[in-house]
């Protein structure tokens, strides 16, 4: 082809070149394969493979799939039409001439002659007519090809089922992976994890559009890329248990009746299974399912029938105070409640619970206090464990698993010096548990599981930086809260991060009405947020992780700011019982959750995975096993505080908790701290159980006191401490 005809390429050569091999000095190694080729001993070529670049053509010509060379191959005009004017072979960037008969001759020889669709129409009808000046039209086919490839001298044909949209063209799947990788870097996400990228790739290969997947990492909200799965609704065949049939306290019977006509299935199951029979139970379901009545029927029903107290024990402060709350309003004209949380470092303010009413609500540790300090419980009738999968975190499930056992020990105590105290009916209630079985018979309970979804959860996944995650967040409350059920509630969000302060940073940034809620607000505040939202005036609530627990909102949708609680990541209990908090079967029609990931961000030095990673791993992930583990510290913690309470009966106290405990290596430790004389703390050792101290944390604080620090500087040195933990 002459150059006074220019056109337009459609790919241009050397910009693709660096897919390629890099040049070579030394003399071209595809001569002795050319000159074969046009020899009269020559095999049959296979194709050849036409492409234009610039004003000329690449031509790659194969046999048996493989490359044999390039060359650049160069048209004119003649009186018989376009022919071969100039020919060189190509290897990098060094070319070497040969004559144009001998393109005509390996044309001849070959079995397929092949233009790409990216070539220009003005290329193409000049190719067409030079081959068909030879008598080869026969064996002549346009195809759609991977432009970077064809840029690169690689012949890759593809299909509408193998190729992926790139722009305004379409490329191998290959070059798509590496565009994307591309991509990737260029947006600050080449450090994406396998897992992450693996997404990636496989949306692109479905959807078959480069750009759709990189808008995606832009934080655009495609439906069709942002869902990974639904979470379908299901419904166990279970007969519900009438009310009018309960045959309880005439108090509590009036009052479920006045509420329910029949119990929620797992309520029902519960029943069925010795609920009031005083059997101990391990209740597991789903998140609004209703299994928190099954501990209030049975500890109410106990306290009413003169049975003894109710403890009902949460993790944190603000789930037992919105616990207490909740009580006060549905049974305080029944029975008198109190509440008990953990005693401050600075001050004991543990003195200002009643330990005479009727039902107790208390954190873990607040009970602990009391049991660690001597306090008279009085007879106790029931303990309702909430979150009890608590048993397995690193830093707090000991504490619980010693707690446990603690109260068991308390319980069995009165009731050898009581005949008329008949012990306590324990009720363990989790929503997620990935050994039910075996935690069940560690507990000494029968399994009370209901497997129910009320509505469907669509759960999405998208990619965005810390500042973009506002604006996706911002632009999923506005859609939710200007979408109505069929059961005429507009949508509203819980959005869930990690600090309180971006729990402010967030409302303060949504363009409708939103709220921060969190153990950070005064009761006012939190009473104020919780009725704004149930009279649907605010589009959403922005929360900790830390409180997923206790949020009680009729929430449609749920977003993932971030998959962290505080330092440490979720775990994958945490995350399904955060996400069942999306749909309400009496409010919504499904319930959808967003999990935003930033790629390659940690919240602390001390994670090891990147928010990316556990994205992944998270929503792919199977439930954890509940189970306590102790390290040293922890053992040493745990046998103190059973010596303070059990004395010598620490062993068996030890042997019966969940997890293994080396009595023998705890107490040789305690003795060498001067923890305990005996089996009786000393005064140093009393200080240490009754604060929750670890050994460590002991030695610092006498080391402070013995150079005068003050007692704040104290506190704040051992907060710095756990946080760096």
């Amino acid at each position: 082809m002459g150059s006074t005809r220019g056109r337009s390429a459609a790919t241009d050569e050397t910009a693709a070149s660096g897919r390629d091999e890099s040049p070579q000095s030394e003399p071209l190694k595809y001569r002795p394969i050319i000159e074969v080729v046009v020899s009269k001993q020559v095999q049959q070529v296979e194709t050849i493979f036409c492409h234009e670049t610039g004003d000329d053509y690449l031509v790659v010509v194969e046999r048996d799939g493989k490359r044999l060379f390039r060359a650049k191959l160069g048209l004119s005009e003649t009186s018989a039409g376009p022919r071969p004017a100039k020919f060189r072979l190509k290897e990098g960037s060094s070319e070497e001439p040969r004559q144009p008969d001998e393109f005509v001759e390996l044309a001849r020889r070959a079995k397929r002659l092949r233009i790409s669709e990216q070539t220009s129409a003005d290329g193409r009808r000049d190719l067409r007519e030079m081959f068909a000046g030879y008598q080869l039209e026969d064996k002549l086919k346009t195809v759609r090809t991977c432009r970077y490839c064809a840029g690169a001298g690689r012949y890759s044909p593809i299909t509408t089922d193998t190729a992926v949209k790139d722009d305004n063209d379409w490329i191998c799947r290959d070059c798509a992976r590496q565009e994307l990788e591309r991509q990737l870097s260029f947006s600050g996400g080449g450090a994406v994890s396998g897992a992450a990228k693996d997404r990636l790739e496989d949306l692109m290969m479905e959807v078959q559009d480069l750009e759709r997947i990189v808008n995606l990492l832009k934080g655009q909200l495609d439906p069709d890329l942002t869902k990974f799965d639904t979470i379908s609704a299901t419904t166990d065949e279970v007969d519900p248990v009438r009310t009018d049939s309960l045959n309880l306290h005439p108090g509590l019977q009036d009052l479920l009746e006045d509420r329910f006509d029949t119990l929620l299935p797992v309520q029902s199951l519960s029943v069925e299974h010795g609920l009031f029979d005083g059997d101990d139970q391990l209740v597991v379901s789903a998140t609004a399912t209703g299994k928190t009545l099954v501990g209030e029927l049975a500890g109410i029903n106990r306290v009413l029938n003169d049975k003894g107290t109710m403890l009902f024990l949460v993790p944190l402060v603000a789930l037992a105070n919105q616990k207490y709350e909740d009580f006060q309003d549905e049974y305080g004209h029944l029975v008198d409640v109190s509440i008990r949380v953990g005693a401050s470092r600075v001050a004991d303010e543990g003195e200002r619970f009643d330990p005479n009413a009727d039902v107790i609500v208390g954190t873990y540790e607040g009970i602990d206090h009391a049991l660690r300090t001597g306090k008279n419980m009085g007879d106790i009738g029931t303990v309702v464990i909430d979150e009890v999968h608590t048993l397995k975190e690193e830093d707090r499930g000991h504490r619980l698993d010693g707690l446990i056992s603690r109260l068991k020990y308390t319980c069995e105590q009165r009731t050898k010096r009581r005949d008329d105290y008949g012990g306590a009916q324990w009720v363990y209630l989790s929503a997620t548990v990935g050994n039910p079985e075996q935690l069940t018979e560690a507990l000494e309970a029968t399994l009370i599981e209901f497997e129910e979804r009320p509505v469907p959860i669509e759960r999405h996944v998208t990619f965005a930086d810390g500042q973009e995650k506002v604006r996706v967040e911002n632009k999923l409350v506005r859609r939710e809260f200007d979408s109505e059920s069929s059961k005429g509630y507009r949508g509203q969000t819980i959005v869930f991060t990690n600090s309180r302060r971006r729990c402010h940073e967030i409302s303060r940034k949504l363009d409708y009405s939103a709220a921060p809620y969190h153990a950070g607000l005064d009761y006012k505040r939190r009473k104020e947020v919780e009725r704004k939202f149930g009279d649907q005036e605010l589009s959403a609530v922005v929360t900790t992780a830390a409180l997923a627990a206790g949020v009680d909102f009729p929430a449609s949708q749920v977003i993932f700011d971030s998959l962290a609680m505080g330092i440490e990541w979720l775990s994958v209990q945490e995350f399904h019982q955060m996400l069942g908090r999306a749909g309400r079967p009496d409010y919504h029609d499904k319930g959808k959750v967003y999990v935003l990931v930033e790629p390659e961000t940690v919240y602390h030095n001390s994670m090891e995975m990147t928010e990316d990673e556990v994205a992944f791993k998270l929503l792919k992930g199977e439930m954890e096993s509940v189970m306590t583990h102790y390290d040293e510290a922890a053992a040493v913690e745990e046998t103190l505080a059973n010596i303070t309470v059990g004395g010598k009966a620490t062993k068996a106290l030890n042997d019966r908790m969940l997890g293994e405990i080396p009595t023998k290596h705890a107490v040789g430790k305690l003795l060498e701290y001067d923890f305990i004389d005996g089996f009786e703390p000393t005064p140093l050792g009393r200080v240490v159980t009754e604060h929750f101290l670890e050994p460590g944390q002991a030695f610092m604080l006498i080391d402070g006191i013995r150079k005068d620090a003050h007692p704040y500087e104290l506190v704040a040195d051992l907060e710095l401490r756990e946080t760096e933990l």
